[in-house]
């Protein structure tokens, strides 16, 4: 096996410990607001979508199945914190989007999260460090097919 090779396997092991560790010492901390990771991670991923996405749509920024997906937006829907409205773009399709109630959890929700992310990252982490591993995570998911997002220094420049 070749270096690079050997370093890139070690690259990624090491970014997936990391992943799984922060993941648990968020676990530990319990439940955001009352609702449990996934539930927030549908409820953020539909805040940045005033309006609303499709199943699919949602399906593809989750690392769940399908059907997990469609059990967990049956759920939220119970607790009355998203609603399906028809897509205007297609009679057959539905958007799934946040309820005022959901749009508050979220907000409740995230600002706990934030709160586990910043001592989880900035504990360990010196501003340079964080703003290199944002930009490689980034190059990243943008060299494996998705859309690379604007850095907040991007968007300050925008604006």
């Amino acid at each position: 096996m070749s270096g690079s090779a050997r370093l890139a396997l070690e690259a990624w092991e090491s970014l997936f410990r990391a992943q799984v560790v922060i993941s648990r010492r968020f676990a530990e901390d319990g439940e955001l607001a009352g609702c449990s990771p996934r539930e927030y991670d549908v409820l953020y991923t539909l805040s940045k979508a005033p309006q609303g996405l499709r199943m699919t749509e949602i399906h593809q920024q989750m690392m769940l199945t399908q059907s997990g997906v469609s059990r967990l937006i049956a759920r939220l829907q119970e607790h009355g914190l998203i609603e399906r409205r028809p897509d205007p773009q297609d009679a057959r399709a539905q958007r799934i989007a946040l309820t005022a109630a959901g749009r508050e959890l979220q907000r409740e929700a995230g600002r706990l999260h934030a709160r586990q992310v910043i001592r989880a990252m900035a504990g360990a982490l010196e501003p340079g460090q964080l703003r290199t591993l944002r930009d490689l995570c980034t190059d990243l998911v943008a060299a494996n097919g998705a859309e690379r997002p604007p850095s907040s220094e991007e968007k300050e420049e925008k604006d």
